[in-house]
C-alpha cells in the first residue's frame, strides 16, 4: 500500500480511516449519520469542509465521509480512498431523482449498473464503455441485509449524469426510453470507474429524493437527514 499520505485533499493517516466507507454526497450527511449511529466517532478529515468520521457500529469499525458532488468530486476523494488508505469497499449512499412514475419519494433503490455519456472512465483509465457493473458480491450483500431489515428494494439502472441542469430538460425521457434508466445522480459512474481500475468495490444505494415525472420533490433538509433506511442498510457493512 502507498505511504504518501494525508493526501492532497484528505488529512487522515494510516489506520484512520476503516477498510468499509460509506459515502454521502453531502459533507453534513456524513456527519448526520456519524452523530446519529456511530460510537466513538473520531472526525479523520476536514479538508475543504469535506467530513470524515470513523467509528462503531454494533461493534464494529466503519467509516463515513462526504463525495461532493459529481463525478469529478467522488473521482478524487474515491481514488485516494481506495489508492492510498488501503479502503476495499465503498459504498454511495446518495439522493437520486426518479424517471418513472412507479417510483415513489423515500424508495430505496440499489444500482445493478450504471450508464453515463460522461468521459471520465475514458480519460482516467481508457475505459471505453457506456455502461459499468457495481461489485456483485457487495451488491448480494447489501440485498441480503435489506431483507433481513425488511426494507424494500428495488434494482434499478441508474443514469449518471455530469449535467444537473439541462438546457433540454425533456432529455431524460430519451434517456429513460433508449438506455432504460429508471433514475439519475451524478457519482456512481466515476466511483464504479475507480473501483474497477484498481481492484476494490464499489456499490451505490440511492434513496428517491424527487421524480421528474410526478414534480414531487423532498427539501434539502429532509435529504440530510431523513434517509435512514439506506444508511441503515449501508452500515451493517461494518467488519
Amino acid at each position: 500500500m502507498k505511504s504518501n499520505v494525508p493526501t492532497a485533499h484528505n488529512e487522515a493517516k494510516l489506520g484512520d480511516i476503516a477498510k468499509t466507507v460509506l459515502m454521502p454526497g453531502d459533507p453534513k450527511r456524513a456527519k448526520f449519520i456519524a452523530d446519529t449511529f456511530l460510537e466513538n466517532a473520531k472526525m479523520f478529515n476536514n479538508v475543504r469542509g469535506m467530513k470524515g468520521f470513523t467509528g462503531t457500529y454494533k461493534g464494529r469499525k466503519i467509516s463515513v465521509m462526504g463525495s461532493g458532488m459529481g463525478m469529478p468530486s467522488i473521482g478524487i476523494y474515491s481514488y485516494e480512498l481506495f489508492k492510498f488508505y488501503g479502503v476495499e469497499n465503498i459504498v454511495r449512499i446518495g439522493s437520486c431523482g426518479a424517471y418513472t412514475k412507479e417510483l415513489n419519494l423515500y424508495d430505496v433503490v440499489l444500482a445493478k449498473d450504471v450508464w453515463s455519456e460522461s468521459t471520465f472512465a475514458k480519460i482516467q483509465s481508457g475505459y471505453q464503455q457506456e455502461t459499468i457493473e457495481p461489485n456483485e458480491q457487495l451488491n448480494s450483500a447489501l440485498i441480503k441485509i435489506a431483507e433481513s431489515l425488511a426494507i424494500d428494494i428495488e434494482l434499478v439502472k441508474v443514469h449518471s449524469s455530469d449535467v444537473f441542469y439541462r438546457e433540454k430538460f425533456t432529455e431524460y425521457i430519451q434517456i429513460r426510453d433508449e438506455k432504460k434508466c429508471q433514475v439519475v445522480e451524478m457519482e456512481a459512474f466515476a466511483l464504479f470507474a475507480n473501483a474497477k481500475i484498481l481492484g476494490k468495490k464499489a456499490a451505490c444505494l440511492l434513496t428517491v429524493s424527487d421524480n421528474l415525472e410526478t414534480k414531487q420533490a423532498t427539501n434539502f433538509t429532509e435529504r440530510e437527514k431523513t434517509f435512514t433506511k439506506m444508511m441503515k442498510i449501508a452500515l451493517e457493512l461494518a467488519e
